[in-house]
């Protein structure tokens, strides 16, 4: 047996060791110090880009909310205060458990466990807005959100979002978990005007938020998302649904158990209607010109207005007691209604069936065809250019170019009085008297009286075709009321800060003379004859002269009653957003009705001797014979 010879293999001689020069060393050391400063430029420079801009800290402690606007009606009285909180700074140990909780629930759950911002929520955040393309979800704590509400602008860039990191740090390290969430319910907007929880509590509920229940508090927490969207008083259905979801949220933090969430949805609530929500059109209408008068004035202001609580409360009433009383079907119509003093101040309006529904302000921005409410300007005309009320106009049918226009149910009358043509508001026989005196005579007359809308140069212009607001049209018909005098309509009187500085002040209320005395009075005691046995029969107020004409637009689109008794002129309008129209109704109906009941409450009861049938009127003698 032969044996293998196992050679051995030889070892490679070992590799020397480098050795480490101190020299290499100080290299390492000096490229991680230019890393290291690098680095550090970097960041100082990512930071001053950051910071720049970032506001003065001290104003934290300082009322939030926009600046006080304080309405005063028209006898100095405050009927509203806008947009600021009316609550005052509650601290969160006069706070109910469940009001806290409610909004730790649904905006920030882990509030007592992170340093001002959740890292998790940052991320989650992140990948959202990676994913979208763009800044959609914030992924913010209480802190930031305070950070945001306090000090930055609601503007969706990584800059601000980075200013709102650094902020929320800095309130982390200089305030406790209480004060921040104290700072936090007292700051943050709940919608419609009220900034801070207590604020919303009245608003909403008519109490303080220390006496808020479980449901309410759930109901503003709700409203933290969206609150101009989901506030009670205009979306109850969706301000309920959020806060049901609220609910549900506070049972998934342990803050309640499901039955108590089961017995707490059961229950309803109630809104409380606020001391001074009867004139929301009114309201907004002047806040309106309250900024395009005071301009952009940082200061709380207090507004005079020319708001008369005893007009607006008879409005509104009138508004319903007509529409009840009136044989029309008005499901679905909207109605206007404004009433202004002779002078031009607006005591009252009405701009809607329901501020909830639509805040949209018919009285002053819907302009629709007065109809036969403009005839009154073409009488007048008339009776400028000497034509009186006894004359004879032809009313039959004629035809102007390829236009023929009919009257109410194609029913002529043959030769009638001027003012009967008026009182029955006859189409034809009323053409026929803007064509003798000269449709610019007409338009230059009834420019005098105030109308600023368009006015047509065609024939159809004695008919009422240009549109107007009811607001328009009641300070086109003041002169009537105030001896002929035009005027502007108005609702703010001055406007002050609240240390007593004048910022504006109504002056020369008056104009100047529309027309004559004598044209105005005879003008009046035809739409006296309207009113007495014409077509707005019912609009007599017992005790009073009425003075008014009716109006109805093309196939009862439109349907007005428009006229002045005891100073005050008074509007309505009735109508459908659509435009559609309104079969059967008619200005000398619903509008007419609702003028009335509106009117009897706003002027001061009184009896009179009943109007006497004027002794040349036809129909008056027919009236007589009658008994």
């Amino acid at each position: 047996m032969t044996r293998k010879r196992v050679q051995k293999k030889k070892r490679k001689p070992a590799k020397k060791r480098r050795s480490v020069q101190p020299q290499g060393y100080f290299q390492l050391v000096a490229d991680a110090g230019v890393f290291c400063l690098t680095a550090m430029i970097g960041l100082a420079v990512l930071f001053a880009y950051v910071a720049r801009g970032l506001p003065d800290t001290s104003v934290l402690w300082r009322n939030g909310g926009a600046a006080q606007i304080t309405l005063l009606d028209a006898g100095g009285a405050p009927l509203t205060v806008h947009g600021a909180s009316a609550g005052a700074p509650v601290r969160l140990a006069d706070l109910p458990a469940h009001v806290p909780n409610a909004i730790l629930a649904v905006e920030d759950r882990n509030f007592y466990h992170h340093f001002g911002v959740n890292p998790v929520s940052v991320v989650r955040a992140m990948i959202v807005n990676v994913r979208e393309g763009g800044v959609v979800q914030g992924g913010s704590t209480i802190t930031q959100q305070l950070a945001k509400n306090v000090f930055l602008s609601a503007d969706r860039t990584l800059k601000r979002k980075a200013q709102e990191l650094l902020l929320a740090l800095w309130l982390e390290h200089k305030f406790t978990k209480e004060e921040i969430l104290t700072l936090y319910l007292n700051r943050v907007y709940f919608g419609a005007g009220a900034y801070g929880i207590d604020a919303a509590g009245y608003r909403y509920f008519g109490k303080s938020a220390r006496s808020l229940s479980l449901g309410e508090a759930a109901v503003l927490a709700g409203l933290l998302k969206a609150p101009s969207r989901l506030a009670p008083t205009s979306n109850p259905g969706d301000a309920g649904r959020r806060g049901r979801l609220v609910i549900d949220q506070m049972v998934e933090a342990g803050f309640l158990s499901r039955d108590e969430a089961t017995v707490i949805v059961s229950q309803p609530i109630l809104l409380s209607t606020s001391k001074f929500s009867a004139a929301p059109y009114f309201i907004d209408h002047i806040l309106a010109q309250v900024k395009a008068l005071a301009g952009e004035i940082d200061a709380d202001l207090v507004v005079q207005t020319t708001f008369d609580r005893r007009a607006q409360e008879a409005a509104e009433i009138g508004l319903i007691a007509g529409i009840a009383s009136a044989d029309d079907d008005l499901v679905d119509v909207q109605s206007a209604v404004v009433v202004v003093g002779g002078d031009g101040a607006v005591k009252a309006m009405i701009g809607g069936r329901d501020y909830r529904d639509s805040q949209f302000n018919r009285a002053t921005q819907a302009k629709r065809q007065p109809g036969s409410a403009f005839k009154p300007f073409v009488f007048l005309a008339a009776a400028e250019a000497g034509i009186a009320a006894d004359d004879i106009v032809l009313d039959a049918p004629l035809k102007i170019g390829k236009w023929t226009p009919d009257n109410y149910k194609s029913k002529f009358y043959g030769d009638v009085t001027v003012r009967e043509a008026m009182a029955r508001s006859l189409n034809a026989a009323t053409i026929r008297v803007q064509e003798a005196v000269g449709r610019g005579q007409v338009r230059r007359t009834t420019r005098a009286m105030g109308w600023k809308s368009n006015l047509s140069p065609g024939p159809s212009l004695a008919l009422g075709v240009d549109a107007v607001s009811p607001l328009e049209l009641a300070g086109v018909y003041a002169p009537f009321a105030n001896g002929g005098f035009r005027i502007d309509p108005y609702a703010i009187v001055s406007i002050k800060t609240a240390d007593g500085d004048l910022i504006y002040n109504r002056e020369n209320i008056y104009a100047e003379q529309a027309a004559s005395q004598a044209a105005i009075d005879t003008t009046n005691a035809m739409m006296e004859s309207v009113v007495a046995w014409g077509t707005g029969g019912a609009a007599a107020v017992p005790g009073y002269h009425v003075a008014g004409k009716t109006g109805t637009s093309q196939k009862s689109r439109d349907a007005w009653f428009a006229g002045h008794a005891g100073g005050l002129i008074c509007v309505v309008w009735v109508g459908r957003d659509d435009n559609s129209p309104m079969p059967g109704v008619t200005g000398g109906r619903s509008p007419a009705i609702i003028w009335r009941e509106v009117m009897a409450r706003t002027l001061p009861p009184k009896y009179v001797a009943p109007i006497t049938p004027i002794m040349n009127d036809p129909i008056a003698d027919v009236l007589r014979a009658d008994g």
